[in-house]
């Protein structure tokens, strides 16, 4: 039934009450760096402003730097956010879509009591062409707030592929309200197919104890729909850890499948040294990388576990499971022996 058959051991200290605050730092720097946090296009949006007013920019790419430039000249018109003080501190925001979490975002410095800002302010981007013609420049507005609470302006979003980029110069554009997906929290980044089991202790028979301890069977069937990074498709595996065990022991992964963008994986991990109550505290962290020479691309992730925020009582960032994702482990926990199927999306982690 599957390709590779893995069997690790969950390593962690489950009888420890009140983990050292070195240990847990460690513990969570390991998290932070296999999830790879990605920032959401309208992360910190609290305003309910209507968008208004237009942006001028031009693009352009430098064939001899491999760098796509966004020329960010000014704006007019935009909406006031502080009524009372008759003001907004606007800037300007590009992320390059789908693959925000490989392109990052990049901004311009902020401008003070104006709905007039002007910036004269490039942002760069080193990007193979070929690359760049199958992303999309998503180019926004924002109010900057100090405490955090910055306000959506406006936005425009433009298909690098059917752009003319012989057109080098200045032009303005209307600002329009944010799109209907990005509203909905609409993030699509494929869906992953796979079963779980969890085999209690000695369920399997009396003498010898069979098995000893219990077993989490994870088996990655495939994955739909991933985003294409390159043209000819996308080099796809899977990283598995059990949080919050992040050792080496820990950690399996799948065979790279190249060129595609609906890749087979059929991969079955085994975890042992499990005990009935670890589940409540564990999570099964599953993340669909993009394979490079130099370094890996996050393309999306699950998180099975119970979503409680908590651990062997501490607060994790990483116990953050959705209503779906909680759905299927809890369904796992509740049907001992028996191979649970599901179809999950990926998201950001």
């Amino acid at each position: 039934e599957s390709d590779t058959a893995s069997e690790i051991s969950f390593q962690f200290n489950r009888h420890k009450k009140t983990p050292s605050i070195g240990s847990h730092s460690s513990d969570m720097a390991s998290v932070s760096s296999v999830s790879g946090s990605v920032l959401s296009v309208y992360s910190g949006d609290f305003g309910s402003v209507d968008a208004q007013g237009t942006v001028e920019f031009a693009l352009d790419y430098d064939e001899k730097n491999r760098e796509f430039q966004v020329h960010v000249s000014q704006c007019k018109d935009l909406a006031v956010v502080d009524e009372k003080k008759g003001r907004s501190d606007p800037y300007v925001k590009t992320y390059l879509l789908p693959d925000k979490a490989r392109m990052g975002k990049r901004k311009t410095s902020v401008k003070k009591r104006t709905v007039n800002p002007i910036y004269n302010e490039v942002l760069r981007y080193k990007i193979e062409k070929m690359v760049l013609l199958i992303q999309k420049l998503n180019l926004s507005v924002w109010h900057n707030d100090p405490l955090g609470r910055n306000s959506f302006l406006g936005e425009i979003e433009i298909d690098l592929a059917s752009w003319d980029w012989s057109n080098r110069k200045l032009n303005w554009y209307p600002l329009k309200p944010r799109s209907l997906s990005a509203v909905n929290g609409v993030d699509h980044r494929g869906v992953m197919s796979l079963s779980i089991k969890y085999v209690p202790p000695g369920s399997l028979g009396k003498w010898p104890k069979n098995p000893p301890s219990g077993e989490v069977h994870i088996w990655v069937k495939d994955v739909k729909d991933l985003l294409q990074l390159r043209p000819s498709g996308v080099d796809s595996f899977v990283k598995c850890y059990v949080l919050p065990d992040t050792s080496k022991k820990s950690y399996q992964k799948t065979r790279v499948i190249k060129r595609d963008t609906n890749p087979v994986f059929n991969h079955t991990i085994v975890y042992d040294g499990f005990h009935t109550e670890d589940l409540k505290d564990a999570c099964v962290e599953l993340t669909v990388w993009d394979h490079e020479k130099l370094t890996n691309h996050f393309l999306g992730g699950i998180r099975l576990g119970l979503g409680t925020g908590l651990s062997y009582g501490i607060s994790v960032d990483w116990m953050d499971s959705t209503q779906e994702e909680v759905a299927f482990w809890q369904e796992m926990m509740l049907a001992a022996n028996e191979w649970i199927e599901g179809l999950l999306p990926l998201r950001s982690l």
